[in-house]
């Protein structure tokens, strides 16, 4: 289950007061709301910290709480079931042994049996120990900050917001924590991998009057991409449809069923072996522009998606794609899981693992919200926008309760029944509120991420070939410098 976004962030417990009921039932405290408009603050940067190597910003391992109130689909089910049905990253030994270090509460009560059964409203409080994916230790540069707006140059790599495995490793945690700016409203996002300039407004005042105009097709964006092979000179218009694959991956192709879109394209330079284009997309689907320029047979350089060898000999070129969807799903996942660059996906093993038996939406055309809603889902970020409007309003951060990494050791069943070791645990609330520094100095028994060991990904491994340049308005034009890979003498 994904973690509560900003509004989230801010939503009570339940009361702790108890009333009495009838012999045998089980109180359920009332909903609290959610608590709209509050950010992340302090408290939430005290989680962790940050430290840099090899070219890498890194998160320090820390305790987080993921918490939901009880799904529909749950009511008069056991705990115990749902684990076994729908949070299958884990065995049930390690549920038990969670349940026994008191990291599940429900109604913020220590859960002692799992065979309880779930009602209405019964809200589910799970601590895991959190391990975050590294990003490029590049800075966010800030472009512009008045009393309005805040204007970065974002690095590649780095998400817009908390999602899937990323928290602190985002930009709206980064500019909290190191530059002391907080309660920002997202205007537009840009994809994980996309750099350039990305706004953000000050006040709810002013994030409504530029989302007017993001919604009235009023603001012009120009990127520039580094693509295989010699672009044509003259102006390209793609008006291909643009259809989802899957939300999990983040991956989408031309399809006649898909969403209507337009990008135009202009080379701005050719150096004998790749082009630089300068792209203008006139509406804003998930990835027009890399889908767009892969259709076209000009993919860009480096994109970790379109142009891979999963997509066939042609490598997606006018739509060509010898594969169903779960064959080309299947084969972009292997081809990076043999490279050891799940990461590079926002992915990993453990959420492929936790997704097992459950079947991506595909192009279901209702699956956008069941994807989002489904605890095996936590770890997936869907796919996010260069430029997609509709899902910047539509896309808060799922408040669902996660299953730590899958943990393959046959031991837990001798770990729960370990005294000792449940000490070392502690309660929750001491490990959730701990800083990074001293919880990330021990290893936690439970969570598999700490026996672990993976290969960073290289700094060059961060880097996509596409830039979002300029960002104008009715009011306002920010630009960035033309990356240096976007020059026309530069040579890999």
């Amino acid at each position: 289950m994904a973690e509560p976004g900003p509004g989230g962030e801010g939503e009570a417990s339940p009361a702790p007061k108890k009333r009495r009921v009838a012999g045998g039932e089980r109180y359920v405290p009332p909903p609290r709301k959610l608590s709209t408009g509050v950010s992340f603050g302090p408290a939430h940067f005290a989680e962790t910290s940050y430290y840099f190597e090899g070219g890498l910003r890194k998160v320090r391992p820390y305790y987080f709480d993921f918490r939901t109130y009880c799904k529909g689909r749950w009511v008069g089910r056991s705990l115990l079931h749902v684990f076994s049905t729908e949070f299958r990253a884990q065995p049930l030994a390690y549920y038990r042994a969670a349940a026994r270090a008191g990291r599940l509460r429900l109604n913020e009560e220590p859960v002692r049996d799992l065979d309880i059964v779930l009602k209405n409203n019964d809200f589910l409080r799970n601590t895991v120990h959190r391990h975050e994916p590294p990003v490029t230790a590049q800075p966010i540069q800030i472009l512009v900050e008045d009393d309005e707006v805040v204007v970065v140059d974002k690095p590649s790599s780095l998400p817009v917001h908390p999602c899937g495995r990323f928290r602190h490793n985002t930009v709206i945690f980064i500019l909290g924590k190191e530059h002391d700016l907080k309660e920002l409203h997202t205007i537009h996002r840009l994809d994980r991998m996309t750099s350039g300039v990305l706004m953000f407004a000050k006040t709810a005042e002013v994030s409504k009057r530029i989302d007017e105009q993001v919604r009235e097709r009023q603001l012009e964006k120009e990127y520039v991409c580094r693509v295989v092979g010699e672009f044509p000179e003259n102006e390209v218009v793609c008006e291909e449809p643009i259809l989802v694959v899957s939300y999990k991956v983040g991956v989408c192709r031309v399809d006649p069923k898909g969403k209507s879109c337009k990008t135009i394209f202009q080379r701005l330079s050719y150096n004998g072996k790749t082009s630089v284009v300068k792209c203008l997309p006139r509406t804003g689907r998930t990835h027009q522009i890399r889908v767009h320029l892969q259709y076209l047979g000009h993919p860009i350089v480096n994109d970790p998606i379109y142009n891979m060898e999963a997509w066939g000999p042609a490598r997606g070129k006018g739509g060509k794609i010898d594969k169903t969807d779960e064959e080309l799903l299947k084969a972009l996942v292997e081809e990076h899981r043999s490279k050891q660059s799940l990461d590079i996906l926002g992915i990993s093993e453990e959420d492929l693992n936790s997704s097992a038996g459950n079947k991506d939406c595909g192009n279901s055309s209702d699956c956008t919200e069941s994807a989002r809603a489904d605890p095996i889902n936590e770890s997936s970020c869907p796919a996010e926008d260069t430029e997609d409007p509709e899902r910047d309003a539509k896309d808060p951060e799922r408040n669902d309760v996660a299953a730590c990494p899958p943990n393959s050791d046959s031991n837990l069943e001798t770990l729960e029944k370990n005294k000792e070791k449940n000490k070392e645990l502690g309660s929750c609330e001491n490990q959730a509120g701990q800083t990074g520094e001293k919880s990330s100095e021990e290893k936690d028994p439970l969570c598999v991420e700490c026996k672990m060991t993976r290969r960073d990904p290289s700094p060059k491994e961060l880097v996509m070939f596409l830039h979002a340049l300029r960002y104008k308005g009715a009011e306002f034009e920010y630009c960035s410098k033309m990356p240096e890979w976007a020059m026309e003498d530069w040579e890999e």
